[in-house]
């Protein structure tokens, strides 16, 4: 019996679990739309109970704050989404996949915004100085991370899932 072929997700996954592991993240394959959600949470204390707004305008004032956000992989021809509810929005080729370059990067940078994003999350709830909370993904730095990849694994794809 032939082996499956590594798809996107497979690849990400791995991807995902062999550099980020102080964090959660998971992945949400939705088939009908044709996207990939990379979900990943923050979580802080917040011992003083400090009363946060979220993005939706519902207070909290748990002992641990839970910030979740998420980057999109979307296909430009299938897929239907609002790029406002992701940090990030990604477009991947189609039944041909994405290239491993892109999909490693995407790995990598995203564990620099979660250390990054985890400290000011911490700074936002001891600061008083601080309005808001909210991760930060530069797209042009993101690109500068994929296109460091040798050239094999900028041309080498990883197809997206069949049915």
């Amino acid at each position: 019996m032939a082996k499956d072929k590594e798809t996107m997700l497979d690849y990400l996954d791995k991807q995902l679990t062999k550099t980020i592991t102080e964090y959660e993240t998971a992945l949400d394959w939705d088939s009908r739309n044709h996207t990939v959600e990379v979900v990943f949470r923050l979580f802080a204390e917040n011992p003083e109970q400090l009363t946060i707004d979220d993005a939706e305008g519902v207070a909290s004032e748990e002992e641990i704050i839970e910030f979740e956000d998420g980057i999109l992989l979307y296909d430009p021809k299938k897929s239907s989404f609002d790029p406002e509810e992701y940090l990030a929005v990604i477009p991947y080729e189609g039944k041909k996949g994405a290239s491993k370059a892109l999909l490693s990067s995407i790995a990598v940078y995203l564990k620099e915004v979660l250390d990054e994003g985890q400290s000011d999350l911490l700074d936002f709830l001891t600061e008083e100085d601080q309005e808001i909370f909210e991760l930060k993904w530069d797209q042009e730095k993101f690109a500068s991370i994929t296109a460091a990849y040798p050239e094999t694994e900028q041309t080498t794809f990883v197809p997206y899932p069949s049915f």
